[in-house]
């Protein structure tokens, strides 16, 4: 395992790398505030591929967006992509959990020359709203940004209780929780400071209809593996059920684990990865 550091045009990412850089690219998306570390466990079980992690902006050691910005999904694709170009990456697996599994099916829809094939643990496609919430979604997350604005910065009062806290929000263990906090943690002047931008936590500005979610899922040719846990988020679980026909070519998996299996599960879930992978 290497730290690793791309600087794009306006931001630098950061990440972690693992393995042989002459073996076949997995590009490894982690979810909504969590980071690159979240792929260590299951990486061990990778060893045939070169796994880069990435951290999306805004979170682990990657850059913020500026002060003018906010974080939308879209601008993650973008992202990617700016990346993909600039290493000259083709022919490469991507991999996601829940939001970076998100991501990921943007990007295949879009960029469907550059995937081989698509994994998702967790998600299948966007998170939608009806479009006659639009008006009250604008209003909500303008609303949260200017609240988020003007409050306190709160800072962690030690890193064992964050761990504790991270371990009962993710419903995983403490040795997974140690994972993703450390990497989220970094210290100023003696005190605790986390490394996500506090506006990760402000309400997306629009949300995407159904209509353009299945646009999105039907644009994809690569074939698709989807990774669903047993003890995970039955919104998740639903989504694969309403959208499986979204889909050209797609393969469903289950798992036990939590929201995160790829980490409290790791074995578990690298045995459906290493099959999709090397079934031609």
């Amino acid at each position: 395992m290497q730290e690793v550091e791309f600087t794009l045009s306006n931001i630098t990412l950061g990440g972690l790398a693992f393995g042989d850089p002459e073996k076949p690219l997995v590009i490894a998306l982690h979810g909504w505030l969590d980071n690159a570390a979240s792929f260590i466990p299951i990486s061990a079980y990778l060893s045939d591929y070169y796994v880069v992690a990435l951290d999306f902006a805004g979170h682990g050691r990657s850059g913020h967006r500026s002060a003018d910005c906010q974080y939308h999904l879209l601008d993650y694709v973008h992202d990617l992509h700016e990346l993909v170009e600039q290493q000259q990456w083709q022919d490469f697996i991507l991999l996601g959990h829940s939001m970076g599994g998100i991501i990921a099916s943007l990007y295949c829809a879009g960029f469907a020359e550059k995937v081989s094939k698509y994994i998702s643990i967790e998600s299948l496609g966007p998170m939608t709203h009806d479009a006659k919430s639009s008006a009250l979604q604008l209003r909500k997350s303008v609303q949260s940004r200017l609240a988020n604005q003007t409050s306190k910065a709160r800072h962690p009062p030690d890193k064992q209780s964050i761990i504790r806290a991270r371990a009962i929000a993710g419903k995983f263990s403490e040795q997974c929780a140690e994972l993703l906090v450390t990497r989220n943690l970094y210290e100023l002047d003696g005190e605790l400071r986390f490394c996500t931008d506090r506006r990760l936590r402000t309400l997306s500005s629009l949300r995407l209809t159904d209509g353009q979610a299945e646009s999105f899922l039907k644009a994809i040719t690569c074939p698709v593996l989807v990774i669903i846990a047993k003890d995970g988020y039955d919104m998740m679980k639903e989504s694969v059920k309403q959208r499986h026909n979204w889909v050209k070519s797609l393969t469903v998996e289950h798992c036990a684990g939590s929201h995160h299996p790829h980490m409290d599960n790791s074995a578990g879930v690298a045995k459906h990865i290493i099959n999709f992978i090397e079934t031609p």
